[in-house]
């Protein structure tokens, strides 16, 4: 199966222009010892502010500078701890959890016809999820966790913004769940949260899957790991679909991208090096490969959130249409892009989105509220 998944993957990228050139139009650049050899930090601007600048236009420059600036976190409280003393703590602070207020909000409005009538469909979330931040324009700092009486640590610092795939997938009690790049673990603890108790946590990489298992032994106390609640691996995630084919209730997509925050501040790990240029300009095909992998594995009926830390087009709504399309036509099978625009509006208290995006939902990073990238597209696999 693997063969015909990657020639439909190249071929739905060729139609978007995601495809490289043929091997007899390649050439091998010679750098001279003389150029100038920049950091990955600053090529990484360079690349955004000419992309970046022509799909943002006049929005560009305010994102810009957030992404350049101080990033916000929120406080994501750990349900397996003493949580009623934490949130209490939180609350000293002044921060409010923003997932609470925003469904306390819906239900004092519910009355509205119109967001009755969007509830069922577009308003479906993952239960049980706390996470405190402050107020838009307040630039406070969470202290770092300490060990509770449990001897875990009582909250898990993260971009609040990366919480929302987490609701967005709608889990319900008994749902078998997939989170097939989880590491470096910030999902994968939330997806836990809810009280999930079929979860499947993948990733590639074997030091981000150690990683990843830190985080767990970190929070979740030891009988929690020891009944099998989440199952790690370190399998290669393109092949999934093969491996555990119409599966899961719910799938986690999140997948390696450019990491656009972390590719300005760090050259650690950067996949604007020049050495990893390949790696890079290769990505919207591996995002296809795992999006497609993702929705193979997940039942007939079940929901898929596709998820990258990026603002880039190529590795968001094209990568989303590239594996419907690929479904379509290589396995028959129907999917459908589920509409969010009730669920955006429920946080946009909090976030600030970009109102122009044509598939799924994107958190664009505001001094205000110096949250994300984070973009998220939900799926509905028909068929």
């Amino acid at each position: 199966m693997a063969a015909p998944v990657l020639r439909g993957v190249r071929e739905s990228l060729r139609r978007v222009g995601l495809t490289t050139a043929p091997r007899r139009h390649r050439h091998k650049k010679k750098w001279a010892t003389t150029e100038p050899k920049f950091p990955a930090t600053r090529l990484a601007l360079q690349s955004f502010d000419m992309t970046y600048s022509i799909q943002f236009g006049d929005l560009w420059p305010s994102i810009r500078v957030s992404l350049l600036s101080e990033q916000k976190y929120g406080a994501l409280v750990n349900n397996f701890a003493s949580w009623h003393h934490v949130i209490a703590e939180l609350e000293q602070l002044s921060a409010k959890d923003f997932v609470n207020e925003a469904f306390c909000h819906w239900k004092l409005e519910s009355n509205n016809r119109q967001l009755a009538a969007l509830a069922p469909a577009s308003w479906t979330y993952s239960p049980n999820l706390r996470c405190f931040t402050f107020a838009k324009g307040d630039v406070s700092r969470f202290p770092r966790a300490r060990l509770g009486s449990l001897g875990i640590l009582d909250y898990y610092l993260m971009d609040a913004s990366s919480l929302l795939p987490v609701l967005a997938l709608g889990l319900q009690p008994g749902d078998t769940v997939l989170d097939l790049c989880a590491a470096p673990g910030g999902k994968t603890l939330a997806l836990l949260q809810t009280g999930c108790s079929n979860l499947a946590a993948n990733d590639v990489s074997t030091s981000r899957t150690g990683r990843l298992q830190k985080v767990l032994h970190s929070y979740v106390p030891q009988d929690i790991r020891d009944k099998n609640r989440v199952r790690v691996t370190s399998w290669d995630g393109r092949k999934w679909g093969e491996l555990e084919g119409d599966t899961y209730d719910r799938v986690l997509v999140d997948v390696p991208c450019t990491t656009d925050r972390h590719s300005l501040h760090e050259e650690e790990n950067n996949i604007f090096k020049r050495s990893r240029k390949k790696e890079r300009q290769m990505l919207p095909l591996l995002q296809v490969q795992l999006l497609a992998a993702g929705l193979l594995a997940t039942k007939p009926g079940g929901h898929v959130v596709y998820s990258t830390c990026s603002l880039s087009q190529l590795q968001n709504e094209y990568v989303v249409q590239g594996a419907i399309e690929l479904l379509a036509n290589q396995y028959s099978i129907e999917v459908q892009i589920e509409d969010l625009t009730g669920f955006r509006n429920l946080f946009m208290d909090t976030f600030f989105f970009f109102p122009s995006c044509q598939v799924g939902e994107l958190v664009i990073p505001n001094l205000m509220a110096n949250f994300g990238p984070m973009y998220f597209c939900k799926l509905h696999r028909l068929t």
